[in-house]
């Protein structure tokens, strides 16, 4: 049996039909390569696997790259702390990249961070296409991604939290209140995170004996105007919950404004839980109940592992789940009658 033949620039470059010099451009960011042939060597790169070879003098440049596909909330604020914790540990400094877009990072950002190198990518809440994986492995460029939007594939390393659990936990405590009407408001339906604190959600309800109303399952964006729309929604059914449990704080506070403009009293009239435990969470009128999450200690250790990979630590845990915690306050309460 021939032995394998071994995956080089010179091999590629021969079988995308370009030169040396140019694989070599694609690889590096550099911009001065038709968008066809950079797609064509960028798809042979993938399809072969092609890494590139780090010498003994490419140290650590001190810089870790941290993507989000929106920042516009506190969840990300917590997220930038706990990198920045693990940054500071390291020497290294934060760059933030912001895509306005679930999709996952593009070719143009790609180019970007390859020009300038980074110590590794944490990309959070975002789609990591197979394409992009391969294209960041042919760069050497080590990532982690945190509270994946889809099932991450076996050998992408990824940090998240135990939402089942934190669904299921949510639940319980409101029916061990004695609450049998409990709406659920998630966020968008394809993401990992929602679907799982659904599934708890569920399940919470089945041990208990009490069906699954699909009527008070509803969906959203994690953000305060869906909780407060998907709040009037639930609020304004023929028979509607005493209960809800939104999938993030934001939206419980969105919740919080429903009740209100309806003239409810929390927790007199509807109890609420929300999921995320921000600083907010505690300050709000009544303090919310909420699934803590531990936001920051999640970014914390991506970042860690993201700088372990890089110094070619393979015995770096691959994918871990961080505990959630149920943290009872004044938004919760016994239905009235």
């Amino acid at each position: 049996m021939p032995a394998k033949r071994r995956v080089t620039i010179a091999l590629i470059a021969e079988e995308a039909g370009v030169s040396v010099p140019t694989v070599s451009k694609v690889i590096n960011g550099r911009p001065e390569v038709a968008p066809s042939t950079r797609r064509r060597v960028e798809h042979l790169l993938h399809k072969h696997g092609y890494q590139r070879r780090v010498s003994q003098s490419d140290g650590p440049v001190g810089l870790v790259d941290l993507v989000f596909a929106e920042i516009e909330s506190p969840w990300a604020m917590e997220i930038v702390r706990g990198a920045e914790t693990a940054a500071r540990e390291a020497d290294a400094s934060i760059v933030i990249s912001v895509l306005h877009t679930h999709a996952g990072p593009g070719r143009d950002w790609l180019e970007r961070i390859a020009a300038r190198r980074t110590d590794g990518v944490v990309v959070v809440a975002s789609k990591l296409s197979g394409a992009l994986q391969g294209q960041l492995n042919a760069r050497s460029m080590p990532f982690v991604v945190v509270d994946p939007e889809g099932e991450p594939a076996p050998h992408v390393a990824s940090v998240g939290a135990t939402n089942w659990n934190g669904g299921l936990s949510a639940t319980r405590h409101l029916l061990e209140l004695g609450h049998r009407r409990i709406g659920m408001i998630g966020g968008p339906a394809d993401m990992l995170c929602s679907r799982a604190r659904i599934d708890g959600y569920r399940a919470a309800l089945e041990t208990a004996g009490v069906a699954v109303d699909p009527e008070l399952v509803r969906h959203g964006d994690f953000l305060v105007d869906s909780g407060r729309d998907q709040g009037h929604a639930l609020l304004s059914l023929d028979a509607p919950p005493t209960a809800i449990f939104a999938g993030s704080d934001l939206q419980a506070f969105g919740v919080f404004e429903a009740a209100r403009q309806r003239g409810l009293r929390v927790p007199e009239d509807l109890s609420v839980v929300g999921f995320d435990d921000l600083p907010l969470a505690r300050s709000a009128w009544p303090p919310l109940t909420t699934v803590r999450q531990p936001l920051q200690d999640m970014a914390t250790l991506a970042t860690r592992m993201v700088l372990a990979i890089g110094r070619g630590d393979s015995a770096q845990t691959r994918r871990v789940e961080l505990a959630t915690d149920l943290v009872v306050r004044e938004s919760t309460a016994p239905p009235r009658g």
